[in-house]
């Protein structure tokens, strides 16, 4: 058989083609083109600037760094260069911030079709209170850390948890990313717990609103929805999800700012893969939720709720089943 007859000005993956002669580059720039200019299609085509992803996840470590000195650098720090270590720090940082903040609030301007009226100055307060929070946020991290020595007896020392535990580096970013949920930025505190997510397998929407204390272990798929409400010393195992009930197609919008996700009180432990859901679903304090538990109703303080134990069945040598006995 021939060879393949290859159609004039076609475009090929064929080795030898030259590609210089293929024409339907030019016909595709101008298709994706006319989508995103008429504003049909989701783009970012406008003179404003979006804030980088890169960016912010580099604000991130660099806030790692200052919130745990020592740890995430190859600087030696002594008591003697602490204080000029993080004030080159946090000066430097202050400045990304705040032009990322820029960016974000001229953004969410030009989307909505506001006028911008002293988007930098507003952008430089943001950044001013953001960094003023950081004591009271390193100030519950200690207590995430000292939930994680009190909860987990394989965890060796602090120094451990900070180096290597997912749980309290999601935490970590949640508790950045709602602070600036608080201070009314757009769109950064989502990238940031998506970097999270994607670090960590562990999802909680900066929205959501968690006590001092708290502690996820091993963590790998934990989802922690929005309108989420969690008191003090609450412990996640992996695959905990707290969740919204199915709603209509609709609702999106018309939902948007309802409760949606349940709230957990005080001194409650879930175990791995429970499913909690629902705005209205309360999990009174000191309650315990077994493994693989689903609920969409309230429980009331000091309840555990468990799974009655399954039926096993054992396949095999009379022997073996003897010695499971």
């Amino acid at each position: 058989m021939g060879k393949k007859e290859r159609r004039e000005g076609s475009c090929s993956s064929d080795v030898g083609f030259d590609i210089s002669k293929a024409n339907c580059i030019p016909a595709v720039v101008r298709d994706l083109c006319a989508m995103f200019r008429s504003g049909e299609k989701t783009s970012h085509i406008e003179p404003v600037p979006i804030p980088s992803k890169e960016g912010v996840v580099n604000l991130i470590l660099e806030l790692q760094q200052v919130l745990f000195p020592g740890y995430f650098t190859d600087m030696i720090l002594t008591p003697d260069n602490l204080e000029y270590h993080l004030g080159q720090k946090i000066n430097v940082l202050y400045e990304r911030l705040a032009g990322q903040i820029g960016s974000a609030i001229r953004h969410d301007c030009f989307r909505h079709n506001q006028a911008c009226s002293k988007c930098g100055e507003r952008s430089y307060r943001i950044a001013e209170s953001f960094i003023a929070s950081l004591p009271v946020i390193r100030e519950q991290l200690e207590t995430d850390i000292e939930a994680t020595l009190v909860g987990d007896p394989a965890a060796a020392n602090a120094d451990e948890v900070v180096f290597s535990y997912p749980g309290l580096f999601a935490t970590m970013v949640y508790r950045l990313a709602h602070r600036l949920v608080e201070l009314e930025v757009p769109i950064i505190p989502r990238i940031m717990s998506e970097y999270g997510y994607h670090r960590t397998t562990i999802d909680i929407n900066p929205e959501a609103r968690i006590g001092s204390s708290f502690f996820i272990d091993h963590g790998a798929g934990v989802v922690i929805g929005a309108t989420t409400d969690i008191g003090d010393r609450v412990r996640l195992y992996q695959g905990v999800t707290l969740g919204a009930l199915s709603l209509p197609r609709d609702a999106g919008e018309r939902l948007r700012h309802t409760k949606r996700h349940p709230t957990i009180e005080d001194d409650v432990i879930i175990y791995a893969n429970a499913t909690i859901l629902g705005g209205d679903t309360v999990i009174g304090a000191r309650s315990i939720i077994g493994g693989n538990v689903w609920l969409t109703r309230s429980v009331g303080p000091d309840i555990k709720v468990l799974l009655k134990q399954p039926e096993l069945v054992y396949l095999g040598k009379k022997d073996n089943h003897d010695a499971d006995k």
